[in-house]
């Protein structure tokens, strides 16, 4: 598309491989994946990011248990790394006031987007994950054209409502020549930790529907965990251990 800015990455950075994760609604789990991606990707060994591209809705800092603000060297942003070595960069890294409202227009936050991308050290890194807000607005308009991107990954519930949106986010992916890497339906049902039994509180799973209508071979089904949300409140998101993340990530690399 022309008259469309791409974003370059500094002389002092490499990045392998940029994906987003996105979803059409919000409440869906969408940076709980973006956070479980990252540190599964991290437990395998590879170097990992996260950009948080929710500026109005941060929230990637509070879950890995960060609170002091970026720095810079003079050059470049410094990102924030975690006890396990993840660098992140977020609009709660650079603003004082954490609790403040971010009450800025679609120019500036995707200036900080471009800034997040293009001026922070990311050094070498296998994996940046960019944590989307909900919707198909400007900020995905922005990473979809801007950012090189490897693909997408969607996040969903089985919700019928959640089912029309997914769609949305399907059908922007496809407009905009961005690859679909997989689906991660968020909630999709509970185990009884006593009796073993298995219930969809939200009703069926609609992702293997959706998937084998778009030709998407890589799904991830995740229980509702109380337990998780324990660990997200506490800053300790990477104490979560899922094993389904790593097969998952294991399918997206074939």
């Amino acid at each position: 598309m022309q008259g469309i800015e791409k974003f370059t990455i500094n002389e002092y950075s490499n990045i392998k491989n940029v994906i987003a994760v996105v979803s059409g609604k919000g409440g869906v789990g969408k940076s709980f994946t973006s956070s479980m991606l990252a540190v599964h990707l991290k437990k395998m060994a590879y170097k990992v990011g996260i950009l948080d591209a929710d500026i109005t809705g941060p929230s990637i800092p509070e879950a890995f248990g960060i609170d002091d603000m970026a720095v810079s060297d003079g050059v470049n942003i410094l990102p924030q790394i975690t006890k396990t070595g993840i660098k992140l960069i977020s609009v709660n890294s650079v603003l004082e006031n954490k609790s403040a409202p971010v009450l800025w227009r679609g120019p500036l936050i995707n200036s900080a987007i471009k800034q997040f991308f293009s001026e922070v050290f990311w050094g070498n890194l296998d994996y940046l994950i960019v944590d989307m807000p909900p919707g198909t607005g400007d900020v995905a308009l922005t990473v979809f054209q801007s950012m090189p991107l490897t693909g997408v990954i969607i996040v969903s519930t089985p919700q019928d409502l959640v089912k029309m949106i997914v769609e949305k986010a399907i059908n922007m992916a496809n407009m905009m020549s961005v690859n679909i890497l997989g689906f991660v339906e968020n909630m999709s049902y509970y185990k009884c930790k006593h009796c073993g039994e298995i219930s969809y509180i939200f009703g069926p799973s609609k992702i293997k529907e959706i998937a084998e209508k778009e030709g998407v071979k890589n799904i991830l089904n995740l229980p509702i965990e109380p337990e998780f949300a324990n660990f997200i409140d506490k800053g300790e998101a990477e104490e979560i251990n899922i094993p389904e993340f790593e097969n998952f990530i294991r399918s997206l690399e074939k």
